[in-house]
């Protein structure tokens, strides 16, 4: 049988049939260069190298500052009272957002304009203006009172006493968070097939056991990464409750370098436990999605692509050192 060789690397004159018992054609293949790829791989590196010699050797940084305020005490309780406002405040904003997320894809109008207004402010006004302004609440309404409409006072307090900085924060950062998630969690629910609500129905369900057992565990598959997202958000967002004078992870931070004058040791303290604590949730949220994925994916291994990678060099070198000697021959 006659096959053809053919060399990439060479100009193909008249190409001549060479016989050999082989019933392949080899070919000596030459990889594309991506050279674009290479000068921005190279610069890349070279802006690294620069960066990390410069944050290893700049005095300025002083490090030793920082390994002494890492763990302290101050830091140590603005960083637990951070993750405090962060879990409670993520899981309000969540079941605020389900629930306006069933008003604004409710039926009735009336629920549906009320989370659309709601939405619409929220997500229209700077949360940083939100925080000061439930802070001044008091300046609006001294007295906070609870009970029917135009009718009797179950129970009434002194606003600035009820208004806290740390209840102001988790207010704020709540109903702010709220809206977002509503959006989010309206999205999951909208992305899901309207057979499925029909066949519930059809079933016997009401709307609430279909959103319940059918609706919400389709959508949680759409929801997580986004969730996880606002989770990490919410996280730094906190820093804005420094403006309140409330002692979170930032604001100890500044409290301690307005009396040391150590501005940067102490950014950088702060910078490391928001990426170190944002690293951790970027993890579990990895999980959570790959757990939530729709169906199980098959995983292959570093070594089983590399072992496979090799396998198939060598196999291609094989054949090519045949062809070289039936060719001689």
């Amino acid at each position: 049988m006659e096959v053809t060789r053919l060399d990439s690397n060479k100009e193909q004159g008249p190409i001549s049939p060479t016989p050999i018992n082989s019933g392949a054609t080899i070919l000596n293949a030459v990889p594309i260069r991506h050279y674009g790829r290479w000068i921005a791989t190279i610069f890349l590196l070279l802006v690294a190298a620069v960066m990390v010699k410069s944050i290893l050797t700049n005095p300025r940084f002083r490090w030793g500052v920082v390994g002494e305020y890492i763990i302290s005490a101050p830091i140590m309780d603005g960083l637990q009272l951070t993750l405090l406002l962060t879990v409670v405040a993520q899981f309000l904003g969540i079941l605020i957002g389900i629930i306006l997320a069933i008003m604004r894809l409710s039926s009735n109008r009336v629920l549906a304009r009320a989370a659309w207004i709601y939405i619409w402010f929220f997500r229209g006004t700077p949360l940083l203006v939100q925080l000061i302004f439930w802070y001044n609440i008091s300046a609006l309404y001294p007295e906070i009172s609870i009970g029917i409409p135009f009718g009797p006072t179950f129970w009434q307090g002194n606003a600035n006493e009820l208004i806290t900085p740390f209840a102001v924060a988790i207010l704020g950062l709540a109903l702010n968070e709220g809206a977002y998630m509503a959006e989010i969690v309206r999205g999951g629910i909208a992305g899901i097939d309207r057979g499925q609500s029909e066949s519930a129905k059809a079933l016997g369900m009401t709307h609430m056991q279909t959103l319940r057992r059918v609706i919400l565990p389709q959508a949680v598959k759409v929801i997580i990464p986004p969730t996880g997202n606002q989770t990490i958000l919410m996280l730094k967002t906190t820093s804005l409750v420094s403006v309140l004078a409330l002692a979170d992870l930032l604001y100890t931070a500044q409290t301690i370098y307005a009396r040391t004058f150590e501005t940067m040791p102490l950014l950088m303290v702060a910078s490391l436990w928001y990426l170190g604590i944002t690293s951790v949730l970027t993890f579990g949220q990895f999980f959570l999605e790959r757990h939530f994925s729709e169906g199980k994916r098959d995983q292959i291994s570093f070594t089983q692509r590399f072992a496979g990678r090799v396998s198939m060099r060598k196999g291609a070198a094989q054949m090519e050192e045949a062809g070289k000697v039936k060719q001689n021959d």
